[in-house]
């Protein structure tokens, strides 16, 4: 089955029954009566933002290769050009409700937020990783909602785009505000999960993995630990001070001290042994980690 590509909040609208857009760039979409079944299987891609709180959902979808059912009431951040498949469908409860906010990326080209989307890196995160909203975050994030509806509802003018998308940041301030809860409130499990990648670690470098293969990335690490790679990657910069990239490095710094001072290899025998193509890239890479040069660190001690 071919990939529906939706561009406009026009088309997004039309979609699900909601009314006409009042806006090209930016809308809401309120599902408090939605009652929408797709065909399982249908797949789309989006060409805008979505934030999107839902306690049910006619069909359960599939993100990133997760499946995501909305029955605990959670929050869904969906970054453009995602494929989205619709998966089985099951029967409607009486009390749905919940909401979404699109918004395209010309909306934000050329402003700070537009500089700065890629820093709300939930919009990365597999459907799993979403976000469960307390009823205190959910009435927030509402009222975040209202605000952007009460300025829909206005006439544009040259004022409209400056506050629909400091509206539109404020919510997604406070989206990662609650994220940060949440990996708070989960340090038991993200203990586990450091753990297993610290382990991971310690054996790529131990194995001959290093060699063959070259240094781990961070999407290596996140596919062994079933997580996202941008999510894995807060949850160790939020537990640990170190995000995932910077935990390889420090596995690697460490171990080259190691080889550095119980080996008579040359700097450059060492980088290749290290999974680097060019010995330059790891001289560099391990003076910004310590001040020093490999062969300084060496004569040193």
């Amino acid at each position: 089955m071919s990939i529906i590509h939706i561009e406009s909040i026009s088309e997004v609208n039309d979609l699900l029954g909601q009314p006409k857009v009042k806006h090209p760039l930016i809308g809401v979409a309120n599902f408090t009566k939605f009652e929408q079944e797709f065909e399982p299987g249908i797949k789309f891609t989006l060409g805008f933002y979505i934030l999107m709180y839902k306690n049910w959902c006619p069909n359960k979808i599939k993100y990133r290769q997760h499946i995501h059912d909305f029955q605990e009431g959670t929050l869904l951040c969906i970054a453009p050009h995602q494929v989205i498949t619709v998966d089985e469908a099951f029967k409607s409860p009486k009390d749905t409700q919940g909401w979404a906010i699109f918004f395209h990326p010309d909306l934000i080209h050329g402003t700070q937020l537009g500089r700065n989307i890629n820093n709300y890196s939930y919009f990365s995160y597999y459907s799993g990783e979403a976000l469960y909203l307390s009823d205190k975050e959910k009435q927030i994030l509402g009222e975040c909602k209202l605000n952007i509806e009460d300025e829909l509802c206005e006439n544009i003018d040259k004022h409209s785009r400056t506050l629909l998308i400091t509206a539109l940041e404020l919510m997604l301030n406070y989206c990662s505000r609650f994220y940060d809860r949440q990996f708070i409130t989960r340090h038991a499990i993200n203990n586990d999960v450091i753990n297993e990648v610290e382990q991971l670690l310690q054996n790529y470098f131990r194995s001959q993995d290093l060699i063959r293969q070259g240094l781990p990335t961070v999407k290596y690490l996140s596919e062994k630990v079933n997580l996202s790679p941008g999510y894995l990657s807060d949850l160790l910069k939020k537990e640990t001070g170190m995000n995932a990239q910077d935990r390889i490095h420090y596995y690697l710094v460490e171990e080259a001290k190691n080889l550095l001072l119980s080996s008579n290899q040359s700097v450059s025998e060492l980088a290749y042994s290290l999974g680097f193509e060019y010995p330059q890239y790891f001289s560099r890479l391990f003076k910004s980690k310590t001040g020093l040069t490999p062969l300084e660190f060496r004569n040193n001690n």
